[in-house]
């Protein structure tokens, strides 16, 4: 028996007919669908204390279940100690399976953990993206507080094939992501 992640068979049972009904779509092809998802942290105490980076490489790889890479400086600029092609931050793509358990893994178990939450702010991109910003990696239960030196922040990018916010807005939030309620005046 194949496996597939339980958001996955939601997408092609739930949310397509949804949608479909929504939009007045003709055909399922028209449908947006997530493409990938984009984990990025910037450390920039990376410059000072080589072990920053090591660290906060491990912790993305455990949290996206897939390896993280480095991303390094493009060019030298003298007022931050910084050189050219020095490691600077950490990233990971997440596509296909990976990226549907992770996003089950986030609205399940990381965001209900946010201190102080009300739902997170409706803000695309204007392309049907969206970028959700998280102060502490410590919401993702992966991480081992007791372990943790330095509490550094991410930014989360759903890439999807929207070609407005609204198809966008609409298609992550039938996939379950907490938005803000828009207020009515």
């Amino acid at each position: 028996m194949d496996y597939k992640p339980l958001l996955k068979q939601r997408y092609f049972e739930e949310i397509i007919p949804a949608l479909k009904k929504e939009f007045n779509y003709k055909s399922v092809m028209e449908v947006p669908r997530l493409k990938k998802i984009v984990i990025n942290q910037g450390v920039g105490q990376a410059v000072a204390d080589k072990k920053v980076i090591e660290t906060a490489e491990k912790e993305l790889t455990n949290i996206a279940g897939q390896k993280a890479v480095q991303t390094l400086s493009k060019k030298d600029i003298s007022n931050f100690k910084l050189r050219r092609n020095t490691p600077i931050g950490v990233r990971v793509t997440l596509r296909r399976d990976r990226m549907y358990e992770f996003m089950d893994r986030l609205i399940a178990a990381a965001i209900p953990r946010i201190r102080d939450f009300r739902g997170i702010p409706n803000k695309m991109d204007g392309r049907g993206n969206y970028t959700l910003g998280i102060n502490e990696q410590i919401i993702f239960p992966e991480v081992d507080i007791d372990k943790v030196n330095k509490i550094i922040g991410m930014e989360i990018t759903f890439v999807t094939t929207a070609k407005t916010d609204e198809e966008g807005y609409a298609l992550l939030r039938e996939f379950g992501l907490p938005f803000k309620q828009l207020k009515k005046s």
